[in-house]
């Protein structure tokens, strides 16, 4: 496995990380619709632009399993490919993005418990909670931070 941060982000990668990003969500975001998933979809290749670290993970080249993005001590998305999960590449991704990136912080959604769970067991615990995300929307978010 591969690991790098993104120097140059091209459409065509930002397209290929797109298609990472839906098919994790539609297999731990079970509370979301397929209207919700479009309408956020919309927004993601702005946030792959946008964060100031980039972080992919590539089983073979040009072909990404996963990735992460950090900005400012906090894990702004981490999502890996279905075929991924359970193999210990998301503690690695984490890992290095607290050794490498200072990460204390993420936000999680509420009702993907194997999220919770997941930063849990790695050492983050919640010290906020709220109903809605950040855009106004009823899914009710987890302020985490490290231990």
């Amino acid at each position: 496995m591969n690991i790098y941060e993104v120097q140059t982000r091209t459409p065509a990668l930002v397209e290929k990380l797109l298609t990472v990003w839906e098919e994790s969500v539609r297999a731990t975001h079970l509370f979301l619709s397929d209207a919700g998933i479009a309408q956020i979809k919309e927004y993601v290749p702005q946030a792959l632009n946008g964060v100031a670290h980039l972080i992919v993970a590539e089983k073979e080249q040009d072909v990404p399993a996963a990735f992460m993005g950090v900005q400012g001590g906090r894990l702004e998305m981490l999502f890996l490919s279905p075929a991924e999960r359970g193999k210990g590449l998301g503690k690695r991704l984490l890992r290095a993005g607290i050794e490498n990136y200072g990460v204390l912080e993420v936000t999680v959604n509420e009702q993907n418990p194997q999220a919770v769970g997941f930063y849990e067991h790695l050492g983050f615990e919640t010290y906020k909670r709220t109903d809605h995300d950040e855009e106004g929307n009823p899914y009710p978010l987890l302020y985490m931070r490290l231990r």
